[in-house]
């Protein structure tokens, strides 16, 4: 693989210390495998994070694993003068593209979506979007009483949310990005217990430099999050529109009295929690409860786990 061999190469080159890291996990996997309890007295916490956030190590059976072997001992071998003259802008550019997991259409999704906010508070936008929507929705509407209907679509967001969270969000880095900090918190309350101030002056600047990690695992998080919302958004205002929220609004669906559990039967737009309306309420309590049963039925988990 010459990304990997690229990879390890452009390490090594901006860190003396990563030659020896990948050194001692090459030397340390067995079958290409490797645990961070096997180097954990030979690399930092954060050496151990670059590599598995550089997919130099992935996810294995037991732990991790090296990509490829061989490529990660060819990335540690001198370049020669063609790859030294060539190779720096393009791993200088796998690099910068391998820092962020966002693509051209994740950020066109952000700013669509950004403009779809302003839906919430101008009305000429929630009608056009709520016309829109009521093309493929209205039908669905007319066959169904509306509570029906806000069940179907509570279903159909809890399902595509829970997918796009499971494929969108790598939880391979999430993982290495959690491990690191709590070997990093592990490691300070030792040292503070133990009085060692030139370790802790150590540790805090390691911290200082893992905040990029909870940059980098913001960033993982928010991603399927930008298409939820791109995905919810029109669907919340077309429900707006039906219901006829806001001022100067009309109802453009049939709407019977809705019965909420604890209190009974209420109108849609009536404020039942606070300043949350009933329609809102009705809508997290059967989007909360179908995508549970999704999880569980699709046995999709995403909580990242540390090895």
């Amino acid at each position: 693989m010459p990304r990997i061999e690229s990879k390890v190469r452009t390490l090594v080159s901006k860190d003396d210390g990563m030659r020896e890291a990948v050194e001692t996990v090459l030397d340390q996997a067995d079958d290409g495998e490797v645990r961070w309890l096997d180097v954990k007295g030979d690399l930092t916490s954060g050496q151990w994070g670059r590599l598995i956030e550089k997919e130099i190590l992935v996810e294995g059976e037991e732990g991790f694993r090296l990509a490829d072997v061989e490529a990660t001992r060819e990335g540690l071998e001198p370049a020669s003068s063609t790859a030294t003259s060539g190779s720096p802008s393009s791993a200088s550019t796998s690099d910068s593209d391998d820092e962020s997991s966002w693509s051209t259409y994740d950020k066109g999704a952000a700013v669509v979506t950004l403009g779809l906010f302003v839906g919430y508070s101008w009305k000429p936008l929630r009608d056009v979007i709520g016309t829109t929507m009521d093309v493929a929705l209205g039908p669905l509407g007319e066959m169904l009483p509306f509570y029906a209907v806000v069940m179907i679509l509570a279903l159909a967001t809890g399902l595509y949310s829970t997918l796009l969270q499971a494929n969108l969000m790598d939880m391979d880095k999430m993982s290495a990005y959690q491990e690191r900090m709590k070997d990093i918190q592990e490691r300070r309350k030792e040292a503070k217990e133990a009085g060692d101030d030139a370790a802790l002056d150590a540790i805090q600047e390691e911290q200082m430099d893992a905040m990029g990690d909870q940059l980098g695992m913001f960033k993982e998080q928010f991603r399927p999050m930008v298409w939820i919302m791109f995905l919810t958004i029109p669907v919340f205002l077309w429900m707006y529109w039906a219901i006829g929220v806001g001022q100067n609004a009309t109802a453009h669906v049939p709407l019977d009295p809705l019965v909420l559990p604890l209190r009974g039967q209420v109108a849609w737009t009536e404020s039942v929690i606070g300043p949350i309306q009933a329609w809102i309420v009705w809508y997290f309590l059967c989007s909360m409860g179908f995508t549970q049963i999704i999880r569980k039925s699709l046995n999709i988990d995403i909580s990242p786990t540390t090895s």
